[in-house]
């Protein structure tokens, strides 16, 4: 009986100490990476007791709001320049930086009786706007008018593109149909790395430069237990798995 006492109380012990040692943590995260990001934090938080808040956007959006003193305490981008510059501005912890992800690009459409095979479906006369995300704020955008530069189709199509804040907005575009085509994040219409809904041609990674999405933990989580934790996580095999199962190619 004293022994089972014991060991009760060393459970319970246990489980004050892992309780006591939770944390919350407030990750910003490029909206190209919002579902991925959701099942790895779902993972993360039944594997060790912490908690994750998550807010999506575009990268360059938040990257002024970090400069401006968000309390963000890591930040998934979706490129490699702005961990780049907030290490630079003192913002960021040194060494925390990797790439977490390389992404692809898919010119699609929502339509499946509409065919997407290649660079000639933007040639064709029978549609009205083309999305993309903004190329000042989101690096997917950058990369899908480098794919038109690249094509020499971006002075024939400009006066079809509308551009979402984010890739997010810019799938909205699309999957709503108020545009028949548009550049997305391939995480956004693949499963198991293929295509499932519509149609899409999915953009050789020589018609732009590669889309390298970093982390970086920020300078205000530097003593974040958890928040490396996290970033050990995220490098891990079994995290891995599930980014490359959203269409991710990994270094």
């Amino acid at each position: 009986m004293r022994h089972s006492f014991r060991r009760l109380a060393l459970l319970f012990a246990a489980l004050v100490v892992q309780g006591a040692a939770a944390e919350e943590i407030l990750i910003a995260a490029a909206s190209n990476f919002a579902a991925p990001m959701t099942e790895l934090v779902q993972r993360f938080e039944q594997d060790t007791g912490h908690e994750v808040e998550l807010a999506f956007g575009s990268s360059g959006r938040f990257y002024a709001q970090i400069s401006n003193g968000a309390p963000f305490q890591v930040f998934f981008s979706a490129d490699q320049d702005k961990p780049a510059q907030l290490e630079a501005d003192g913002l960021a912890v040194p060494g925390t930086r990797f790439t977490y992800a390389l992404g692809s690009l898919v010119l699609w459409t929502a339509d499946s009786a509409r065919a997407v095979v290649g660079p000639e479906s933007l040639t064709s006369v029978d549609y009205r706007r083309l999305a993309l995300a903004n190329p000042r704020l989101a690096p997917y955008g950058q990369a899908a008018v480098q794919v038109l530069e690249a094509l020499d189709l971006d002075t024939a199509t400009r006066a079809k593109w509308v551009q979402g804040e984010n890739i997010a907005q810019t799938f909205q575009f699309v999957s709503t149909g108020n545009a028949e085509l548009g550049f997305v994040a391939m995480s956004q219409v693949a499963e198991d790395g293929r295509i499932s809904s519509g149609s899409g041609w999915i953009v050789p990674q020589d018609l732009h430069s590669p889309i390298r999405q970093d982390v970086v933990l920020l300078q205000n989580a530097a003593g974040c237990r958890a928040c490396r934790d996290f970033l050990a996580f995220a490098r891990g095999a079994q995290a891995r798995a599930i980014i490359t199962s959203y269409g991710y190619r990994l270094e």
